[in-house]
């Protein structure tokens, strides 16, 4: 993890490539346990959670309560897939433990929950909370003279739904809360359908810099280029603003028999389709 802008060297984007690849095989390796899952929302935010936990966030795995820590709060419960095989990836949980997943007291149940699993910050479920919630944090931080800490909250283009969100972004804004850096994952999903068709927020940068955020928006499955926004975001922009990234995401990204299904937002994948995935996985890695 980097505390200040180092170079983006082939390498470097190299191993995030891969922890990205990791990241979605250990979240289908989890979906597997039950059969069915939030697999399309998981496969689509692997790169940035990999660019965020692997290479971004300040995080000591061996002490998830470290004071001096970065928070990352993922608003969004159902993510529960993506979020502990990122926290694999940095070694906050053991990858064997992935096959309790959602299963009866596991650590890991479907809907991601803080009283249960080290390294998550929120319990999501219902939408909403999750800004809220940051800028409480963020606020506090700030208070605190923990001026190096950042407050990530990774929230969903559906949860923009929420009015409770925009009085989130407002209060941000009001408070000066630069240390506060919002990812906004846009796969155009939701519960009901198509987001944009339930409840249009677009332009969701351009709303966001209207509530006085600094704002950017990139391909979510772009690695390299989400990995120089966030760093954008964190070292280089010379204001008191709150920071937001509008991350463009394709759900099921990777396997892409999955992709083209119809029902991705929360889906059932047949037994004998799972060794498939795995291997379209390694494919579209070139493995």
């Amino acid at each position: 993890m980097t505390t200040n802008r180092e170079p983006i060297t082939p390498e470097r984007l190299e191993t995030l490539r891969m922890a990205a690849y990791r990241i979605r095989r250990n979240a289908l390796r989890e979906a597997e346990v039950q059969g069915e899952g939030y697999i399309g929302q998981a496969l689509g935010l692997s790169d940035v959670l990999a660019a965020l936990y692997v290479d971004q966030a300040r995080i000591d795995p061996r002490n998830p309560e470290w004071e001096d820590r970065d928070r990352v709060l993922v608003s969004m419960g159902h993510y529960g897939l993506a979020i502990y095989a990122a926290l694999v990836e940095i070694g906050m949980i053991p990858e064997d433990e992935l096959d309790t997943y959602a299963t009866d007291d596991s650590r890991l149940p479907m809907s991601a929950m803080a009283s249960y699993t080290p390294g998550v910050e929120i319990s999501g479920g219902s939408l909403g909370h999750g800004l809220v919630i940051a800028n409480g944090i963020a606020l506090g931080l700030k208070r605190k003279g923990n001026t190096g800490n950042v407050c990530y909250n990774v929230l969903s283009d559906g949860e923009l739904d929420e009015g409770s969100t925009w009085e989130a972004a407002q209060t941000a804004a009001h408070f000066r809360l630069d240390n506060l850096i919002a990812i906004v994952d846009f796969n155009n999903q939701q519960a009901d359908g198509r987001s944009q068709e339930i409840m249009g927020t677009e332009s969701i940068d351009g709303r966001f810099r209207a509530f006085g955020w600094e704002t950017r928006r990139c391909d979510g499955n772009d690695l390299g280029r989400v990995v120089e926004l966030l760093e954008e975001l964190r070292h280089g922009v010379d204001s008191d603003r709150p920071r937001c990234l509008v991350v463009d995401t394709r759900l099921a990204k990777g396997v892409d028999f999955l992709e083209t299904r119809e029902k991705l937002h929360f889906m059932r994948v047949a037994p004998q389709e799972w060794a498939v995935a795995q291997q379209h996985l390694k494919e579209a890695y070139g493995l």
